[in-house]
């Protein structure tokens, strides 16, 4: 089986985070992982959509929504996620 390409977090940086069904998010500011085991544990967004801040997601300290990363399902010329698993 082929090696999945490797992207570095500043190539994802400004993606458009984008749902499954097409609904807009946002564009991703940062990535939050854990320090110890280089988990990913969330992305932080910015300019969010009407339609995001309506979902009253959890959000950093600075008022930005946060995403769990694990609700990405693919990374392209978005950030595709599953918004079953944002909820």
């Amino acid at each position: 089986m082929a090696e999945e390409e490797k992207k570095f977090s500043k190539q994802l940086i400004g993606k458009t985070v984008v749902s499954k069904t097409g609904k807009r998010f946002g564009e991703l500011a940062d990535i939050i992982f854990e320090a110890k085991s280089g988990e990913l544990i969330h992305m932080v967004l910015e300019n969010p959509t009407s339609f995001t801040e309506k979902m009253e997601l959890e959000k950093d300290q600075n008022g930005r929504i946060l995403i769990p990363f694990s609700a990405v399902i693919a990374i392209g010329d978005f950030l595709v996620v599953a918004e079953e698993d944002i909820v």
